[in-house]
């Protein structure tokens, strides 16, 4: 039986009424987003429609996810919002710790041995605060939510970005950083913008080397990294049913490098059986008992464009295999158009590693169809010329492959089985001779590629693609190779060609584990006690922000204006960082030492007004705390983007930024902000960005009367003595302006307001 199934039930339970009122109150047919956005409002019965990109909504999550990195501050917070029990189903996932190096069994006792007390403090709290304790080995945060807890028509908040992956389940999915996850924990609703809607129509059906990572990598290209900012991308067609449940979650997966909500498909035949094998045929039957509330409405996909804001439409019959990248998600190359791209743009041919696997892409139906490749190699006497390496996303489906055979397959080819857990794919990754910042090509089946994630190499072009052509490039060792054309010259001098990739979406025999991995928490935590060292490094409690002192700001130096992209990875890097996601202090210490000073060019590299010299962005930053001076920080478009790590938000709040202005905000990490009491603020006109001088003193005028829509006013006063007035915009509403004023949302909690 499923996990939570009480929970289930009495979701469906409501479903019909909460179905009906939406649909009354919006006065047409439904997609399928909308059905499940309002039959979880926390109003209960929709009384009138909201508008999407303009209406704050409240809603009531069914469940939270956390993985260790993340959870560790989290869960922080939670221990001061006074509660005795998470108010819903919430689990803790140990997937973000483990360093790749070696491989799987070396590599986990490592990290068992160097995060013990972050993962007793994690198995701690959750067995004292009732939440479900997945350990170190037992997989992907992702991975292990699609195979037990995501169920169709559900809504779940999770703190990564990438939380989107159960919406190919059918569940509208959404990563939050840990404030929200707090708030929800605690019992409050979660507030959202009410989401844009993007109809992406799949027609024809995948055959040949094109896999479902190809569907996304070709989206990503269309819309950009910026261009599902706000909205949810809705999957629909006989496309969309003719793919396997996991090829769903890769495609929703992979939603959030567009800056996507999240992504969903409906329920159906696959979802179905994706349930069954996964030990979950009570799910099923209750999912089919109120199937057509599972799926749009017949009339929104038969008439898409009067639905949805934007709709696109993909052809699987005539997709072709994609490859993405270089240093961004969304540069997106046809595979017949790849090889002249890397010879034009002079990017390194050789390739030295591929990477199959993470949370995106470490399925069965992956594993199986990567093997097949791996096989041939074997058979027809290739040796793989590149790096090889396979991180399986759960030990459910380690322990299935590794009884399949496929493990031993990729171990003749050359392979390299790394944790079951995110590795490489976040920066956990000892690869070897990457200090010495050679230029060189990876290719991944991961979700990002930006410059210095995978390896902290800026000279490492990683490329994005489904985990077939990754492993056919890896045995080839060339990025211009392409296997649906090429052959490629074997060790008895033959030339041979590779066939096509051949896999299943479940395995015949089922699923099976010995132990996945799982501690239940116990019935009664409150004579469990927390473990927290008071002379940890790893781990400090919080003390809380301090309110808003009720005047405007005068005064802020200008900390950086940061200079292009200026992911979550620049603001706070993980890798070596992550050690230290339960410590405050100690991570302020990477807060934007990625981002590129706009004045010179360098990274960690800003003014110091108090002395005139430069200096690294933390120390300089602190500085202005000793002396009790506010900064600001600037940035451009889409500041922010990536990973959902709050820290990003957190680090400049604790140091004491007291505003973030830029061109414009991903999502997760504006909301972030205002969490913890931060300003995020966007110019009116773009150009006045050029206006900030480095030596700039900044006033913040009009909070005496902030409010909602109202236009803020920033002066930059210029060390010559002239000065510029300029407006800047917010996107608050009046609880956001609450958080503001409280110093953070969590104070409000605390206060029981």
């Amino acid at each position: 039986m499923a996990f939570d199934i009480e929970m289930i039930k009495a979701v469906y339970e409501k479903y019909p009424s909460r179905i009906a009122a939406a649909r009354k109150a919006v006065g047409r047919p439904l997609t399928l987003t909308e059905k499940i956005l309002y039959a979880h409002l926390t109003e209960g019965d929709a009384a009138a429609a909201y508008e999407r990109g303009v209406s704050y909504v409240d809603f009531n999550p069914d469940r939270v996810a956390m993985q260790d990195a993340t959870a560790q501050m989290a869960l922080l917070q939670f221990m001061q919002a006074g509660r005795d029990k998470v108010a819903v189903p919430s689990t803790v996932h140990c997937d973000h710790l483990i360093q790749a190096e070696v491989g799987a069994t070396a590599d986990l006792n490592k990290a068992k041995d160097k995060n013990r007390e972050v993962y007793d403090f994690l198995a701690s709290v959750s067995n004292k605060y009732g939440i479900g304790f997945w350990k170190p080995g037992a997989g992907i945060i992702h991975q292990v939510v699609l195979e037990n807890y995501a169920f169709p028509g559900g809504m779940m908040i999770g703190t990564d970005s990438h939380t989107p992956n159960a919406g190919g389940l059918g569940m509208i999915a959404i990563g939050v950083g840990g404030a929200d996850a707090c708030d929800v924990m605690a019992g409050l609703p979660w507030e959202l913008k009410f989401p844009k809607l993007i109809g992406v129509k799949l027609t024809g059906k995948l055959s040949g080397w094109t896999a479902a990572k190809d569907v996304i990598l070709k989206v990503a290209g269309i819309l950009t990294v910026k261009g599902g900012t706000g909205s949810v991308v809705e999957y629909f067609g006989e496309g969309a049913t003719s793919l396997s449940a996991t090829g769903k979650g890769t495609i929703c997966n992979m939603g959030a490098e567009i800056g996507a909500t999240t992504s969903i498909f409906g329920y159906d035949e696959k979802s179905e059986a994706y349930l069954r094998g996964t030990e979950r045929g009570d799910i099923a039957d209750m999912a089919n008992a109120i199937k057509e509330h599972l799926t749009g409405d017949p009339e929104v996909y038969e008439q898409p464009e009067k639905y949805f804001d934007q709709v696109i439409e993909i052809n699987l019959s005539e997709l072709e295999p994609h490859i993405n990248g270089p240093f961004t998600p969304d540069l997106a190359w046809p595979l017949s158009k790849f090889a002249a791209a890397v010879k034009e743009n002079g990017w390194p041919a050789k390739l030295e590693v591929g990477l199959i696997g993470s949370c995106t892409n470490s399925s069965y139906e992956d594993i199986s169809r990567a093997a097949s490749l791996a096989q041939q190699a074997v058979d027809k006497k290739l040796l793989a010329k590149s790096e090889y390496t396979i991180t399986p996303g759960s030990e459910q489906v380690r322990f299935t492959v590794d009884r399949d055979g496929f493990l031993d397959i990729f171990g003749k080819m050359g392979g390299v089985v790394l944790a079951n857990a995110c590795g490489p794919c976040i920066g956990q990754w000892a690869r070897h001779g990457a200090d010495k910042q050679e230029k060189n090509s990876i290719i991944t089946s991961f979700n990002r590629n930006f410059a210095k994630r995978a390896d902290g190499n800026p000279n490492t072009h990683a490329f994005v693609a489904s985990p077939e052509i990754v492993t056919a490039l890896a045995i080839a060792g060339d990025l211009t190779f392409n296997p649906v054309t090429d052959t490629l010259t074997n060790e008895e001098g033959q030339q041979v060609k590779l066939d096509e990739p051949r896999g299943l979406e479940l395995p015949t025999k089922g699923f099976a584990v010995e132990d996945a991995g799982y501690l239940a928490p116990a019935e009664d935590g409150s004579q469990v006690e927390v473990l927290v060292d008071s002379k940890s490094e790893r781990l400090q409690l919080l003390e809380p922000f301090q309110a808003w002192e009720g005047t405007d700001l005068h005064g802020l130096k200008l900390l950086i204006k940061a200079k292009g992209k200026c992911t979550t990875d620049h603001i706070s890097m993980a890798g070596p960082w992550l050690r230290f996601r339960g410590h405050l202090d100690n991570i302020s210490n990477n807060m934007l030492i990625g981002a590129v000073n706009a004045y010179n060019g360098e990274t960690n590299k800003v003014k110091n007004q108090l002395t005139g010299e430069y200096g690294e962005v933390p120390a300089v930053q602190r500085q202005y705390k000793l002396q009790g001076i506010g900064s600001i920080v600037v940035g451009d478009e889409n500041y922010g983007e990536g990973s959902s790590r709050e820290h990003a938000a957190m680090e400049p709040r604790f140091l004491g930024v007291r505003a973030i202005l830029v061109k414009s905000f991903a999502r997760i990490h504006e909301t972030n902000l205002k969490k913890q009491g931060m300003l995020a603020l966007t110019f009116d006109n773009p150009a006045d960005y050029d206006l900030i001088q480095e030596d700039d003193a900044i006033d913040i005028l009009g909070l005496t009367s902030f409010a909602p829509g109202k236009p803020l006013t920033v002066v930059l006063n210029h060390a010559d003595g002239s000065k510029d007035e300029i407006k800047v915009n917010h996107t608050y509403n009046q609880g956001q302006i609450a958080w503001f004023k409280a110093g953070s949302a969590l104070n409000l909690i605390k206060a029981g307001v």
